[in-house]
């Protein structure tokens, strides 16, 4: 379900009222009993936190259905069909993912490439969760991914290192000042990107 955020964020650098950046946050894990429920929640709070996004959700457990052949069936077209508009309506972009074995998930990995002109010329935040590396290498991987799709991903990530042990039982953090920093340091970036892009995108149409 989407939220929509109505007010508009000030740009302080012009005084003239922006609107909201389309944002879609990709939860890039469907595997059973995955923790990355408990880290979109934060993440989500987050972003709903601010007036200058406003926030929709993809999740690729809703997408575990979809044929690896990208045969354009209408079967293959009716699974998307909850999921392609939301990309597409996006000016930018949060991909949450876990690390599996060095990368990212073979869902997320289907649903990215089931998708092509819903990425071009928009940003992409990335944030990551595991073991001792924190899901840094799923990361740098998604970064070529999303540069060959014509997409920007912004410098700044928020990684969760020993994810497990960083949320209490109840899904809070044990010491959100750190995370909490970093993200908004993240979000910063995303919006300013998101923004630019939308203005040049308006400006000059993408035929890269």
């Amino acid at each position: 379900m989407r939220v929509a955020v109505m007010e508009t964020a000030m740009d302080t650098s012009t005084d003239v009222r922006v609107a909201p950046v389309r944002v879609t946050v990709v939860i890039g894990s469907n595997r059973a009993g995955r923790f990355g429920s408990v880290v979109a929640d934060w993440l989500l709070d987050r972003v709903r936190g601010r007036d200058d996004f406003e926030v929709d959700v993809v999740d690729v457990a809703e997408t575990d259905d979809l044929p690896t052949t990208f045969a354009p069936t209408p079967e293959a077209t009716a699974r998307l069909a909850g999921i392609t508009p939301k990309l597409a309506a996006a000016e930018a972009f949060i991909v949450l993912t876990p690390e599996y074995n060095h990368s990212y998930p073979a869902a997320l990995k289907n649903l990215i490439d089931w998708h092509f002109h819903e990425w071009r010329a928009k940003p992409v935040a990335l944030v990551s969760y595991g073991g001792l590396a924190g899901g840094l290498r799923a990361v740098e991987h998604l970064r070529q991914v999303f540069a060959e799709l014509h997409a920007t991903t912004v410098r700044d990530t928020v990684s969760f290192h020993n994810a497990h042990a960083s949320f209490d039982d109840t899904g809070h953090l044990r010491d959100p000042s750190g995370p909490d920093a970093a993200a908004k340091v993240m979000l910063d970036q995303l919006g300013w990107w998101g923004k630019g892009l939308r203005e040049a995108r308006g400006r000059w149409p993408y035929e890269g």
